[in-house]
This record gives structure tokens, C-alpha cells and sequence, in this order.
């Protein structure tokens, strides 16, 4: 992911393969997420808000956390950028080695 400014909407929806629905629907259910909103009324989330997503999927979509036991999780221990980036590190190496057997198939 490149530094920007701002993410829109579609951009953070496809960060991580999810609807734009599932997006705003995240962003009214967890308070840490407080994107910028334009003239047009369009959310623009910063690098922060990313992160903060990044926290939620992971809670949600790979640890099979409910919504409310995410916000429990994320009120008693916040994940540390430290943390953040090993588990980052672990998803990009399971995708590798994924691409590399799809790639020994073909």
C-alpha cells in the first residue's frame, strides 16, 4: 500500500477484498474510525483508519471474532503497529506460498 493522503471508499473495499456496504457498516460500528468527509459528502479514510480496519478484519474475518467481541478485544488490548506488521508479514507469506503451488500446477 502506497503512503496517501486519503483512501476512498473503493480503495479501502478492495484493500481487502470486501463490499463497500461491509466498509460503512464497520465505520458506524467501531468509534475509532472517523474518515474525512468532502463537500460531496464522500468518506476519505487516512492511513490511520486503514490500519484500524486492517485490525477489524483480522479480528472478524480470520479469527472468527463477533462484532462485539472485536470491540471487547480492541478496548482491552489494541493491536500494536508492531503486532500489526508481524501479522501482515504471516498473511503475505501464506499468499506466497499459495501463488507458488497455484504456479507448480500450471
Amino acid at each position: 500500500m502506497s503512503e496517501k493522503m486519503y483512501y476512498t471508499m473503493g480503495e479501502v473495499a478492495g484493500m481487502f477484498q470486501v463490499n463497500t456496504s461491509l466498509i460503512r457498516f464497520w465505520e458506524k460500528e467501531f468509534d475509532m474510525i472517523k474518515p474525512y468527509r468532502n463537500k460531496k459528502g464522500n468518506r476519505l479514510f487516512t492511513a490511520q483508519d486503514v490500519a484500524c480496519f486492517e485490525q477489524i478484519y483480522h479480528l472478524v474475518k480470520e479469527r472468527g471474532f463477533t462484532l462485539h467481541g472485536a470491540k471487547e478485544q480492541l478496548k482491552a488490548k489494541p493491536l500494536q503497529e508492531d503486532e500489526s506488521r508481524q501479522l501482515i508479514s504471516e498473511n503475505l507469506r501464506r499468499i506466497r506460498k499459495l501463488l507458488l503451488e497455484l504456479r507448480e500446477q500450471c
